[in-house]
């Protein structure tokens, strides 16, 4: 199995074009070691040929643009894209949609909770059927429920519900319904490694500890270090848990979760612009390395 990681930052990118904040001012003005980061998305094959888009975000374009494998090369028009699998229905996770509206019908693969806010509170299943058109495929919640993106059949996918909010839009934000938010347990029938994927993680019970003590490698949530992070920093009244995210640092934090499996490569990734694990000279991030926990980045592989 195949990764690539498309995107690795949270909603609004690094730096985030209207934000001041610490790291956003100090990467501008190359006062910290960082790197700029494009909004989170991954791409996963079994054969390096076929590849499964994991959420589309606004910044696809360059994303695409960045990454060969994944650009036509077979035909006047094609893509290396064999299907779309959406883990929610954020607007950082789904706009990019849009700009994949000049081929061919789009096979996207989500929950049906997703399918309704995609069609109802922000319609866009509905705009795309003017342009490409939209081939929906649901995602099945059952446990031990598997299904196969076609054109990547080596690979099974399983949806492992997360508790999280659907978005403001949503005509059930208030409402939460099971399969608002996954994670993904993938796993390569030929190579028999598994990877545990869930860039929305806000909190971590038996259930998913067992999903993350058993994979080869996690790819998970590292928005907010702190739990009033954006509090701190003078943007908004919200905690991270609030926004369905569980931050890094204090007790029962992803740090203290992670630090007690051993088995898997350990990666954070959709981390927000005003995270102190961005500055590389941090003691934040040092923190992390001590702990045996990567960072994503933009155009990082992984081989499994």
């Amino acid at each position: 199995m195949r990764i690539h990681v498309l995107g690795s930052a949270a909603g609004g990118g690094f730096p985030q074009w209207n934000c001041n904040c610490y790291n956003c001012h100090g990467l501008r003005r190359g006062e910290i070691k960082a790197t700029a980061r494009t909004q989170s998305s991954i791409a996963i094959s079994g054969d390096g040929v076929g590849w499964v888009l994991t959420n589309a975000s606004p910044d696809i374009r360059t994303q695409l643009e960045a990454f060969p494998a994944m650009q036509p090369a077979r035909a006047i028009r094609d893509t290396g894209i064999t299907g779309i699998v959406l883990m929610d229905s954020q607007i950082d996770h789904t706009t990019g949609l849009l700009i994949l509206r000049e081929g061919q019908p789009l096979d996207i693969y989500c929950t049906d909770m997703v399918h309704q806010d995609l069609t109802t509170g922000n319609p866009l299943f509905n705009i795309l059927g003017h342009y490409c058109g939209v081939n929906w495929h649901d995602i099945p919640l059952d446990e031990g429920d598997d299904f196969v993106v076609r054109g990547a059949d080596q690979l099974r996918f399983h949806a492992v519900p997360l508790d999280s909010k659907a978005p403001p839009y949503s005509p059930h934000r208030h409402d939460p319904h099971l399969g608002d938010n996954i994670g993904m347990w993938i796993e390569d029938d030929r190579t028999e490694k598994r990877l545990f994927y869930a860039p929305g993680l806000g909190h971590v019970d038996d259930r998913i500890r067992a999903y993350l003590a058993h994979a080869d490698c996690l790819l998970v949530d590292g928005t907010f270090w702190r739990d009033d992070e954006l509090i701190q920093a003078g943007i908004v009244n919200k905690r991270a848990r609030d926004m369905g995210h569980l931050a890094q640092s204090g007790p029962g934090g992803m740090i203290s979760v992670l630090s007690d499996l051993e088995r898997p490569r350990k990666i954070l990734i959709h981390i927000n612009n005003t995270n102190p694990i961005l500055n590389e000279d941090s003691p934040e991030r040092a923190a992390l390395a001590d702990a045996g926990i990567e960072v994503a980045y933009d155009g990082m592989d992984i081989e499994l």
